[in-house]
């Protein structure tokens, strides 16, 4: 019983560490995987002993001793009780998320599912387990469900859990800088990785709870993030389905405003193929059709009927520039304004 009580003491200094101190700074892989399973074995201790009263007592006690200890040390200490250990390494977890200093390679771990730390005795669960917390403890949380049938329920549980980092660093008076550097570092992952974040951070924009000050602020830092990083914007608009992209436009100005400068965009850099006979990007990467491009158009206009008519002025004063001709092939912009007002 003394090696219980010493572990499970062990335990509640691991979790104060994780959510207080910048020791984590030097957390590696490895160091990350044991802390997970320290708080595996206290919620095994929980399960077994949570019925059991004289045992549940003792524990009890030696929990305000390491409480009344650490709270010596850590100002604004949280208290760990032993009906707490049911559910430790989500305190872990949110622990970790919540601490500035958290290295961006030990969130990179985090939120890796397609190779999640484990271990060679298999003793760290899935991360989407310990994230899924989040979920089940903040049912407010709630995406659209076009994110959940194309990449299951991970992908909301990680916009969730970003909008989670974001909030907890801004509230705490992180500089919007930090903020999207932390975001531009773990987003900008390697090749292939990049529809995958798309989704990330659509489940992020698209995150429901209380509406509040430091949820706007959060996804407002992304938005401005996403503003500036115009090859994540486009490959978003190329790669996510369309009825996704609306319902982040009709959701956020930003986004919808973004949405249509990327249309443009693609649309002024097509030109007129003569043996396709139809409009086609310049560059070899093509990435939209002049059916697809005027596909996107018709949902915006569909989604956001105030816009329609600011846009349609702008294409036309665009067509004029171009001579203004009522003749297929002359102007992407004429033969864009035909082929939305068909």
């Amino acid at each position: 019983m003394e090696a219980v009580l010493k572990s499970l003491s062990s335990t509640a200094e691991l979790l104060a560490v994780a959510a207080r101190s910048s020791a984590v700074e030097q957390w590696d892989k490895q160091t990350l995987s044991r802390a997970f399973h320290w708080a595996r074995y206290c919620e095994h201790l929980f399960s077994r002993f949570h019925n059991n009263t004289t045992i549940k007592r003792v524990m009890e006690k030696q929990l305000e001793l390491t409480n009344e200890s650490l709270r010596a040390v850590f100002p604004r200490y949280t208290d760990v009780c032993f009906k707490d250990l049911f559910q430790c390494q989500h305190l872990l977890l949110m622990g970790l998320l919540k601490n500035p200093d958290l290295p961006i390679s030990i969130m990179k771990i985090l939120f890796d599912t397609v190779s999640p730390v484990n271990t060679q005795q298999s003793d760290y669960q899935d991360v989407t387990g310990f994230c899924s917390h989040i979920i089940q403890c903040k049912s407010a949380c709630k995406v659209l469900s076009p994110l959940t049938d194309l990449s299951g329920a991970d992908v909301e549980v990680q916009g969730a859990v970003l909008m989670e980092r974001l909030e907890d660093l801004l509230s705490g008076g992180g500089e919007a800088s930090r903020t999207e550097h932390i975001v531009n570092s773990f987003l900008q992952e390697g090749e292939g990785a990049s529809g995958h974040f798309c989704l990330v951070i659509a489940a992020a924009l698209l995150t429901r709870k209380n509406s509040n000050a430091s949820q706007t602020a959060a996804q407002d830092c992304l938005l401005d993030w996403l503003q500036k990083e115009q090859n994540v914007l486009q490959q978003m608009c190329s790669a996510l389905p369309t009825t996704l992209i609306i319902d982040l436009a009709k959701r956020h100005l930003k986004c919808r405003d973004a949405y249509c400068d990327v249309l443009k965009k693609w649309a002024s850099s097509m030109e007129y193929s003569m043996s396709e006979g139809e409009w086609v990007q310049a560059n070899t990467n093509r990435t939209v059709s002049f059916q697809r491009l005027t596909e996107h158009f018709l949902a915006l206009f569909a989604a956001c009927p105030s816009l329609r008519e600011d846009v349609e002025k702008e294409l036309n004063v665009l067509n004029i520039s171009d001579g203004d001709f009522d003749v297929r092939g002359l102007s992407v912009w004429g033969d864009l304004l035909s082929a939305i007002n068909k």
